[in-house]
């Protein structure tokens, strides 16, 4: 149950196409994308916040 092959990755694809039709799934990337690229910045904010509060002044 580790790895997801061509066939596992082929049939949610199918799924996900018949749920939410062609029409919505671009939309969807689109939000994803915008998440992910949040959560980087949010991630590297909190780095840096980390980096600060470790080097004395």
């Amino acid at each position: 149950m580790g790895r997801f092959g061509v066939t596992e990755i082929l049939v949610i694809l199918a799924v996900v196409l018949l749920l939410f039709g062609g029409k919505k799934i671009p939309e969807l990337m689109k939000g994803l994308g915008s998440g992910i690229k949040e959560f980087k910045n949010a991630a590297k904010d909190e780095q840096t916040t980390a980096k600060k509060e470790e080097t004395p002044e």
